[in-house]
């Protein structure tokens, strides 16, 4: 079925990958943007779309099919009943590896604010000889909640890296790397939304060469209808690798930099309206006593507990470090993972409470700082960590 969809090809030097789900109403703008940047920055290299689909019901693959592009394009599906952003990301891998792709991009299906010039960004530091490139962007202070809280603090902290977005969505990679992915331990989890942090941690524990790409702001479908599962999925993914390849960051004793290109400068970010009551409802509707006494050590889960009871949350960075720290260690020692995971879920609702609440009169510029600062501390309480496992 492969061999069909790329029509026994040979060689292509780039490939392009939109992963997509019911995306009709958007695709076929993002094919042609970065068609433009293909036909703009590498017309002569042998270039070709892929549009690697999760089982969408509407008109997705027409819409994709019918967009307005001189590259070739292919539509190609996953099995009946495989869904999943991770499992669509598998199909691309597969074709990279057939085709022998030297580089390789992805794009989101829903971005409304990429532009020509992302095809460049993206591509031209794997053409100079980098493995990994992921995005740098514009964003509103309290926008990627899971990467702020989750992600970056812990690549950061952990793992020692400065990868700002390690869950972005677009991204560039090597041929060789997409081999390397495929041949790592693929969880339920990475098939879904797991599949961003699943690609970022392998590579920087395969020790690939890793760069950051300025690509201005992101503007797209707000992600909080989906934003439970993908908590779920990215956190499981992300703490299975951490502990896997404990003895790649027990001994990091600094924190690397990454180079970045692209844009150096970028826009302001759009704008969005946030509910922090309704975010602290969620965090008291999610609170589970049990299975936090059971996940927490003991002086952090008597705060948390005297928070909860008097209905006033506040969780502090220090305090947030903690419980994620002891989270890990739960975690890695669980027979039920996922109510580990269920656990922790009514902490970061309450920790973005108490990020927004802290924050409210900063700006964007100000309130990163702080996001920095939330990060380092990852990085100087790493110790805690590493004595309980």
């Amino acid at each position: 079925m492969l061999k069909d969809a790329i029509d026994n090809k040979e060689k292509i030097d780039i490939i392009v990958g939109i992963p997509s789900f019911n995306e009709a109403d958007n695709i076929n703008f993002v094919a042609e943007q970065v068609d433009k940047g293909l036909q703009k920055y590498y017309p002569n290299k042998r270039a070709l779309i892929v549009n690697c689909d999760g089982g969408s019901t509407d008109d997705t693959r027409k819409v994709f099919l019918g967009a307005k592009t001189l590259t070739e394009k292919k539509f190609v599906q996953t099995p009946p009943k495989v869904t999943g952003k991770g499992n669509s990301f598998k199909l691309l891998f597969k074709i990279v590896q057939t085709l022998k792709a030297d580089a390789v991009m992805v794009v989101d299906a829903d971005l409304r604010s990429i532009t020509e010039d992302w095809v460049k960004y993206l591509l031209e530091p794997v053409f100079q000889g980098y493995d990994y490139i992921t995005p740098l962007y514009s964003r509103h202070k309290y926008d990627g909640t899971i990467t702020n809280f989750i992600c970056f603090p812990l690549v950061y902290g952990l793992i020692g890296k400065n990868i700002r977005q390690p869950i972005g969505g677009d991204f560039s990679f090597s041929g060789k790397l997409a081999d390397y992915w495929l041949n790592q331990q693929w969880y339920p989890t990475t098939g879904m939304y797991g599949i961003d942090i699943f690609m970022t941690t392998h590579a920087i524990f395969g020790n690939f060469k890793i760069a950051q790409t300025g690509l201005g702001a992101k503007i797209h479908k707000p992600s909080a209808p989906k934003l439970s599962a993908m908590f779920t999925q990215v956190v499981s993914t992300l703490f299975e690798n951490i502990l896997k390849n404990k003895e790649k960051w027990i001994q990091i004793n600094s924190v690397e930099e990454t180079k970045l290109f692209g844009l150096q400068k970028m826009d302001p970010a759009q704008d969005l309206t946030v509910d922090k009551d309704r975010i602290l409802e969620t965090a008291s509707s999610q609170y589970d006593e049990d299975l936090l006494h059971k996940a927490l050590g003991e002086q952090n889960f008597s705060q948390i507990k005297e928070m909860f009871s008097s209905k006033k949350v506040h969780i502090t960075a220090e305090l947030w470090c903690n419980c994620v720290y002891d989270i890990i260690v739960a975690f890695s020692k669980s027979n039920n993972k996922e109510d580990v995971i269920n656990a922790l879920k009514s902490l970061y609702f309450a920790r973005v409470y108490s990020f927004i609440y802290d924050t409210e009169t900063m700006s964007n510029e100000e309130a990163e700082q702080e996001i920095l600062k939330q990060a380092k501390l990852f990085f100087e309480k790493r110790d805690y960590l590493i004595k309980n496992l």
